[in-house]
């Protein structure tokens, strides 16, 4: 019969953290780059072209970053005052910004020249942005309490709309007309604006809360791309609107411990992301609307954005740091966004794939592209071989009936414990322990004490462990006090004893005094 080589015991293990699904995608963004700014990071887009770039704005200044590199391509800073809310046009040509001044701007993307100057708003402009169903109309929401939709061509207003009452720092284009405009303000009323009419078609409540005013102000809103469902942030509470019921507020949720400042959808619009002044980014489900997935930054969060081919996820701070996560995309995921393979390329692997399969007619071999070795013949038999497995170094010395050099290569650090439990229990079963164990001076017997000393309240390998030490101190007995080191260890061995079974009593109590609870609670009832 042939040597058996030594087969580590299977052994419960501890349950590790589990993660789903969901967060092991999260937990994918990885490697953030931080960059440093002068002043808060206040906006953060991506273009919806590719390779995706993405606008940073601080300061008085807006950088154009590159997705692949993280490095500045272009930096815009003809801006009087601080700048707000740069957005890049979805064909990445155009780049509009408003600022402090009440000033806005548009700049072409490449020559970072200045194309059109808006100069209606009085306060400062805090949200500009291209339609994305019209790339003439331009909408932009200011701090003298207005709303504005621009034409591009003739830098004129299109409509004001002036339903609101207090400062307007959040609004956008409905992505399924382009006459609609949701809105929100520090008024604490959520709105949706037609610029057919240049009135307000619906008033989505008021946000009751604690400030002054009665009202908690809106610090963002966003509608979903189907155009029937909007979200609102006022305060910590998240609320979701149904827009075709009239306004309904459908569901209020507080997973945030302070305000809420951005709202992002992922690529499907199947997950929201949420940034709050408490350093958290949550991500929801929205078909229940539970958090899916939280993530910690090092200051309160301004501003978030996730890229269009979701590879990328930007956080801007209150501290002037832009955090920058980045996930490598799977070659499925890279195979859908560049399209199918094209039609010749289709052929020629089929052509490939029949030649394959066909019998060698007027040559012996054919060749396999893959690997470039001769296949042979279809119908040729071909016998495999095994290849034995070498054995390791303690399975030869074991098989050579070694058993104390057996015993010292299994105590070797690159041996897991799992292996040298086993062979020490190979060793019982077949009566080598003893003469294993035997005639150690103070360096061999080192690393088994130092063994036992670490698994022996393992609940793995405590019963074999406290065997082979209740072994040793029945044979190295008359020589203890000897060695200093090997002393110490047999004091520490003794000392954890102690308090393992110290432990192990307390937990006796403390089960017994549950099962009392647990009982008259059952009786109770």
């Amino acid at each position: 019969m042939d040597y058996q080589p030594i087969v580590p015991g299977k052994h419960a293990k501890p349950a590790p953290e589990k993660h789903s699904i969901e967060s092991r995608y999260w937990r994918s963004f990885k490697s953030p780059v931080f960059v440093k700014e002068y002043a808060p990071v206040t906006s953060v887009h991506f273009t919806f072209s590719k390779p995706h770039k993405y606008a940073v704005t601080a300061a008085t200044r807006v950088h154009i970053y590159a997705p692949r590199t993280q490095k500045i391509t272009k930096t815009i800073a003809r801006f009087k005052d601080v700048a707000r809310s740069g957005f890049i046009r979805d064909d990445g040509k155009l780049l509009v910004a408003g600022d402090d001044s009440g000033l806005i701007q548009i700049f072409d993307v490449n020559s970072r020249a200045i194309l059109r100057t808006l100069d209606a708003h009085k306060q400062p402009v805090h949200v500009t942005k291209f339609s994305t169903l019209d790339h003439t109309r331009v909408l932009s929401c200011s701090d003298d309490t207005t709303v504005r939709l621009w034409d591009v061509p003739s830098q004129s207003t299109i409509t004001t709309f002036i339903s609101h009452t207090d400062y307007v720092r959040s609004g956008q284009f409905s992505s399924t007309d382009p006459h609609l405009v949701l809105t929100g303000s520090y008024d604490g009323t959520v709105r949706i604006f037609d610029s057919r009419t240049g009135e307000c078609e619906l008033l989505m409540g008021s946000t009751s809360g604690s400030s002054s005013a009665g009202t908690v102000p809106v610090e963002q809103v966003l509608m979903y791309p189907s155009g029937t469902v909007a979200l609102s942030a006022a305060g910590s509470i998240l609320r979701v609107w149904d827009i075709v019921a009239g306004g309904r507020c459908l569901r209020a949720m507080s997973n945030h411990q302070k305000t809420v400042t951005s709202l992002a959808f992922n690529a499907n619009s199947s997950r929201l992301l949420t940034g709050g002044l408490d350093h958290m980014v949550k991500v929801y489900d929205i078909s229940n609307y539970n958090v899916v997935h939280t993530m910690r930054y090092s200051a309160p969060v301004i501003c978030l954005a996730l890229s269009p081919d979701e590879t990328h996820i930007a956080v801007g701070m209150s501290d002037g740091t832009l955090s920058v996560r980045r996930r490598q995309p799977k070659a499925s995921e890279e195979t859908l966004a560049h399209g199918h393979l094209s039609e010749a390329s289709l052929r020629a692997a089929t052509l490939e794939s029949f030649l394959g399969v066909l019998p060698s007619i007027g040559r012996p071999r054919i060749q396999d592209r893959t690997k470039n070795k001769p296949v042979g013949d279809v119908d040729e038999f071909k016998v495999e071989s095994k290849r034995r497995r070498r054995l390791k170094e303690y399975d030869r010395l074991l098989k050579g009936f070694k058993y104390s050099a057996a015993l010292d290569s299994a105590l070797r650090k690159q041996v897991p414990p799992a292996t040298t439990f086993a062979l020490i229990q190979e060793l019982v079963y077949r009566d080598g322990l003893q003469s294993a164990l035997a005639g150690r001076d103070d360096v061999l017997l080192e690393p088994i004490l130092r063994l036992l000393l670490k698994y022996v309240t393992d609940p793995r390998f405590g019963d074999i462990a406290c065997d082979v030490a209740g072994l040793i101190i029945e044979m190295y007995a008359p020589v203890l006090g000897q060695s200093p080191t090997i002393d110490s260890l047999f004091l520490r061995l003794r000392r954890k004893l102690v308090a393992e079974l110290r432990l192990q009593n307390d937990l006796v109590k403390t089960k017994g005094a549950l099962d009392m609870l647990f009982a008259f609670a059952a009786l109770s009832v």
